[in-house]
């Protein structure tokens, strides 16, 4: 045995054997897989965020530009532009993208034969 495994298990530091852990699968929705409440809203939030911000940047709008667009201040497009979400509810980021000339279709299905529950998906086309 080499000196340095002697010496750790004079010292109790045995390395202990461990099982590997397999990562879990994901839901789909992160704020779900860390069971955070309201994880449904959260995921809701950030993908109307992320479609927003990307038109922010694709037309680039300066921040002061888009919150005169959003008629909102500066400082709330500031915390959209850092997903710091708290301040927005789904309706009022939806009708942020009305303002960013685009539209906002909502469909309401039956959901698939799985057994999960239904679902709320947003998609940015």
């Amino acid at each position: 045995m080499s000196r340095t495994v002697n010496r750790a298990k004079r010292r109790g530091l045995a390395a202990k054997k461990t099982r590997k852990q397999l990562p879990a699968r994901s839901s789909g929705n992160v704020f779900a897989d860390l069971r955070l409440p309201n994880a449904v809203e959260k995921q809701t939030k950030v993908r109307l965020a992320v479609a927003i911000n990307r038109i922010i940047q694709d037309q680039h709008l300066s921040q002061l530009v888009a919150a005169r667009r959003l008629n909102v201040n500066q400082p709330k497009i500031s915390a959209l532009s850092n997903y710091r979400l708290e301040g927005f509810s789904i309706e009022r980021l939806m009708n942020f993208l009305t303002a960013l000339d685009r539209d906002v279709d909502i469909v309401i299905r039956r959901k698939s034969k799985s057994g999960r529950t239904g679902r709320i998906l947003v998609t940015a086309a």
